[in-house]
């Protein structure tokens, strides 16, 4: 959600409770201490790909990639998580995969050449997306249901300060220190994290069998196909503009490292305030929460491109897009629970992660070829076309595809 989602439970056991008899908070909190992790290392890449791209030699577009990788293994690993790991005590599985943050960070920090920072991409694809899988699922394990909003509410404050934090922080850390040590201290909250998980989750023996032929079904549905081509459209459009937002503040506006810190700060504030404002609009309509955030996005990028060489512009133009972003999750996320059968929600919830994971991979790629080929603004000019055409379309074609609204739907967590 980020760029990162949350996925359905598979494991629907009576709440797992601490030797108190309470719900096991402590364990939630570890939860988020993971998603904050992850999420923090999904989003560095955004904030270093100039010092990054230079240390490695490498151009920003090939650098770029490093987010593509992280995508697609997320979105692959999203969907067979729960068959690959069956059997396995879930607590087991969420250390490994806090492991993988630790390793994936530590490889980073250390590579020297393409290759070895894209695998270290892949490590953390892997355990981005298996955990967003499985999230949900554990926190209905650790609480009653009566109290699971509230411990989701609790999971994604992690995404929130992640959003808010690691792209200004990793800017401007980096410019200090060097992107390697923003990659060492990410290291560094995968250990913290661990060393809690490892103190406070309890047991929790793996149960069902997945089956992922439901998937298939639900994709043949046209109300729930719009949807995934939505957000492919759309937030593939956003990440083609955000993964270069840092190499666009430097050359048209040619912001300052410590003014670029601001901007992306902006931006985390924006989203942050923006997922607040999507909650509000998506109880009434969800598609009118995506079609919001769309056409703000594209209207922001218009002003990029035809403003975007004044700073304060530039500034204002950027905090914008993430107050627009920040109501694109909920709107989509809501919107696919509403229109898919409630039986099948769940499963609906899978595919959500693995057309996010897509989009951002293909923004990416678009985005490298576009910022290599025409240099910031061809990259700019991508994404506020697609947003532009994803939320027209949601508004033309949206009509046919109605909400449910008074289903029940996921917590509004990105």
């Amino acid at each position: 959600m980020s760029d990162s989602l949350s996925v359905t439970a598979l494991d629907l056991d009576e709440p797992i409770e601490d030797v108190r008899g309470k719900p096991a908070w402590a364990a939630i909190v570890s939860l988020t201490f993971g998603v904050f992790g992850l999420v923090t290392a999904e989003f560095l890449p955004a904030s270093l790909l100039t010092p990054m791209a230079a240390d490695i030699g490498v151009s920003v577009g090939a650098a770029g990639q490093a987010v593509t990788a992280t995508a697609v293994v997320g979105a692959i690993a999203g969907l067979a998580a729960a068959i690959v790991t069956r059997g396995v005590d879930r607590r087991i599985v969420i250390w490994s995969l806090t492991g993988l943050l630790i390793l994936s960070s530590a490889l980073a920090a250390v590579a020297t050449n393409l290759p070895t920072l894209l695998f270290a991409r892949v490590l953390l694809g892997i355990g981005l997306g298996a955990f967003w899988s499985m999230v949900a699922a554990t926190a209905m394990r650790l609480v009653p249901p009566s109290a699971l909003p509230k411990a989701m509410s609790l999971i994604f404050t992690g995404v929130s300060i992640a959003t808010v934090s690691a792209a200004p922080i990793g800017a401007y850390v980096g410019n200090l220190m060097g992107w390697r040590v923003v990659f060492w201290l990410a290291a560094l909250v995968g250990v913290a994290t661990l060393v809690i998980q490892m103190a406070v989750l309890p047991r929790l023996p793996a149960r069902g069998s997945p089956d992922i032929r439901t998937l298939f079904r639900l994709l043949g549905q046209p109300s729930i196909a719009l949807v995934l081509v939505g957000i492919v459209v759309v937030i593939s459009g956003h990440f083609a503009g955000f993964t270069y937002v840092r190499p666009f503040l430097e050359q048209i506006p040619k912001l300052s490292v410590e003014a670029i810190s601001l901007v992306l700060l902006a931006y985390g504030v924006g989203g942050f305030f923006g997922n607040f404002l999507g909650g509000a609009i998506t109880a009434r309509s969800a598609k009118a929460s995506v079609i919001f955030g769309a056409l703000l996005i594209a209207l922001m990028g218009g002003s990029l491109l035809f403003a975007g060489t004044s700073p304060i512009a530039s500034a204002v133009a950027v905090g914008l897009w993430g107050f627009a972003f920040g109501a694109l999750p909920v709107g989509f996320q809501t919107w696919l629970v509403r229109v898919a059968p409630e039986e099948e929600a769940e499963s609906a919830g899978g595919l959500l992660v693995a057309a996010f994971q897509v989009a951002i991979a293909s923004g990416a790629v678009f985005g490298g070829l576009l910022v290599d080929g025409f240099g910031t603004l061809g990259v700019i000019a991508y994404a506020t076309i697609a947003t532009l055409v994803g939320g027209v379309g949601v508004l033309l074609l949206g009509a046919r595809s109605p909400e449910r609204v008074g289903a029940t739907a996921a917590a509004h967590a990105i």
